[in-house]
């Protein structure tokens, strides 16, 4: 099959961030996601968290304003909002807990068409899992977004009818943003809401492991 070219990482996280209603305040996972945060301009009230104890995580620093204690939950280099409080890490998982949180975008391995995602173990031997806060923000944030290739690097579906790795949550994801597409998780299942430039429907439904509406 020829590789459909869709949104670059940064174009996905541009395009995830113009979504965020003002206001909100909103967890960013560890890896793709934390790139959101580059994506909203300052003039714009967004409360970005890291569960290691950050609330109002700015965009990554400009080269040579760099400071080693400012980091995020994946140890890489941050900014911070004029605003922002740092807190202890029971304090950060209190808010997360406490459903204080309007949003958790996380990073995924599969999301199922009943809103159940796996993103903390593919379950092979060998892998180290890594759990982090994902139970928690998955159970605790009021909405799921999930940002990830639409294809595994095996080619495999990662949007599927249900899930085959261990799940981190339970029918809380409400929208996925790929590289190729921008698709709600509804009652019905899955929603195709956009397509990336130059990718068509039936070449994200080509690639998808469950029917789109």
């Amino acid at each position: 099959m020829t590789e459909i070219k869709g949104w670059s990482r940064p174009d996905m996280a541009r395009r995830l961030a113009a979504d965020i209603p003002e206001g909100w305040a909103v967890n960013l996972g560890i890896g793709l996601p934390t790139l959101v945060a580059n994506h909203v301009p300052l003039d714009r009230e967004v409360i970005f968290h890291s569960e290691n104890g950050v609330l109002g995580v700015g965009p990554a620093p400009a080269p040579g304003q760099e400071d080693p204690w400012m980091i995020n939950a994946g140890k890489q280099l941050i900014t911070l909002r004029p605003g922002a409080s740092l807190m202890g890490q029971a304090d950060s998982f209190a808010v997360i807990r406490g459903r204080h949180l309007d949003l958790a975008v996380l990073g995924g391995y599969q999301v199922a068409t009943n809103g159940d995602f796996a993103n903390w173990s593919t379950g092979r031997a060998g892998e180290a899992p890594a759990v982090g806060g994902a139970m928690d923000l998955g159970a605790g944030a009021k909405q799921v977004w999930v940002l990830m290739e639409h294809v595994a690097k095996d080619g495999a579906a990662k949007l599927v009818e249900s899930c085959s790795y261990p799940l981190t949550a339970r029918g809380s994801v409400t929208r996925v943003y790929t590289d190729l597409a921008v698709v709600d998780v509804t009652p019905s299942g899955f929603l195709l809401r956009e397509c990336a430039p130059g990718v068509s429907r039936a070449d994200v439904q080509a690639v998808t492991g469950a029917p789109l509406a």
